[in-house]
């Protein structure tokens, strides 16, 4: 048997390693070696890990993804809290993700000032959002783990997947913003900000929203 440690691997960025027959244990020796201010992210189920670091273009389009679901929640006058990249884990049912970006919308008063989130206590967040650049997201942690809804962004497209039962299916609407295409305005002002500026997208997409609630 070969032995490394983990200050040996070196993971490039827009690649992933996976690991496999990984106990809870090592999981969470893992974590807690890798620290909190890290560029990776890991996902964990059923004994598989996967080690991911990510490139530029996954980082500028998680922010602005992130900046637009804001400012459309406070046009709409929801309250929220964002929780980034928690680590969100269950030891019985040995699942564990790093979201890209996360938002507790219907459950916000829940999370207003917590630190330390206890999954077999606490709801997990109403909307997770993934970068797929490099990789898909494993989805099999996010079913255990019953998040509601899941944005998944790669090459250009946005897909909106809803927790029913223990699947998610796909959709065409978000459950969260029945009355936004978020499906095909979101990727839009992605690519603004790619050409014009994340500062410029972000206030024309206020203005389109604003324009919105007046047409309605």
């Amino acid at each position: 048997m070969v032995t490394l440690q983990l200050k040996q691997i070196r993971v490039p960025a827009g690649q992933r390693i996976i690991l496999e027959d990984v106990s809870w244990q090592v999981f969470e020796a893992i974590l807690n070696e890798l620290g909190e201010h890290r560029g990776s992210r890991v996902a964990y189920s059923q004994g598989t890990l996967e080690i991911m670091a990510p490139l530029p273009e996954h980082e500028r389009a998680k922010v602005i993804i992130g900046d637009l679901v804001k400012a459309l929640l406070d046009e709409l006058d929801l309250n929220w809290e964002s929780l980034g990249s928690t680590t969100f884990k269950r030891k019985d049912i040995s699942a564990g993700i790093e979201p890209d970006d996360c938002f507790y919308i219907q459950n916000y008063q829940l999370m207003i000032g917590k630190d330390k989130i206890d999954l077999t206590v606490d709801p997990p967040p109403d909307l997770a959002i993934e970068i797929d650049v490099t990789s898909k997201t494993q989805i099999s942690a996010y079913q255990a783990l019953k998040v509601p809804e899941i944005w998944r962004y790669e090459s250009k497209n946005l897909e909106i997947n809803l927790l029913q039962g223990e699947q998610y299916i796909k959709s065409l609407t978000s459950a969260i913003f029945p009355g936004f295409p978020v499906n095909k305005i979101i990727p839009q002002f992605v690519e603004m900000a790619r050409t014009t500026g994340t500062s410029s997208a972000l206030r024309s997409f206020r203005q389109w929203l604003k324009e919105q609630r007046q047409d309605s």
